[in-house]
């Protein structure tokens, strides 16, 4: 299925506003429409409140979370929340939104991988989420510099 050229641009417009490019996280346009051409990878933006945006619906993106399902596992690939909706519970609306519905798929664990030191654990910890495991120098910042990730699950049975 192709992916709204709106859908796209909401997402594009948060990822450009959220990510540090210091770190090289965000992911291009074209990556972003390729992942969502694919059943399995789900899509889900939110206004300021942490209200889903209908396709059709002229507010402003704050944040959004890109999903992939496999079975009865949900792999959380990237999460966004633009700089001023920050610490309003817009990540926290974001990712319980994607409890729900990934419990409609089927999903029993919600699985995501972050670079060490990354603000954001807070937010993976306050909604339920533990760390499993960790890759030694997977991230490589754009100066070259490496940094480990660590594997978080959280369980949604």
């Amino acid at each position: 299925m192709t992916p709204s050229p709106a859908l796209i641009d909401r997402i594009m417009a948060v990822m450009e506003a959220a990510f540090d490019p210091a770190y090289g996280e965000a992911w291009n346009r074209r990556q972003v429409s390729d992942a969502l051409t694919f059943a399995n990878t789900h899509a889900l933006v939110v206004d300021a409140q942490g209200a889903p945006i209908p396709e059709a619906s002229p507010a402003t993106p704050a944040g959004f979370v890109l999903t992939r399902h496999v079975l009865d596992e949900e792999e959380l690939l990237l999460i966004a929340v633009v700089p001023e909706a920050r610490r309003r519970g817009v990540g926290a609306a974001l990712i319980e939104q994607l409890a729900v519905t990934a419990r409609t798929r089927g999903t029993a664990r919600i699985f995501l991988e972050m670079r060490r030191g990354n603000p954001a654990i807070h937010l993976y910890r306050k909604c339920g989420f533990a760390p499993i495991g960790e890759r030694r120098n997977y991230y490589r910042m754009a100066n070259g510099e490496r940094i480990d990730a660590i594997t978080f699950a959280r369980s949604i049975e």
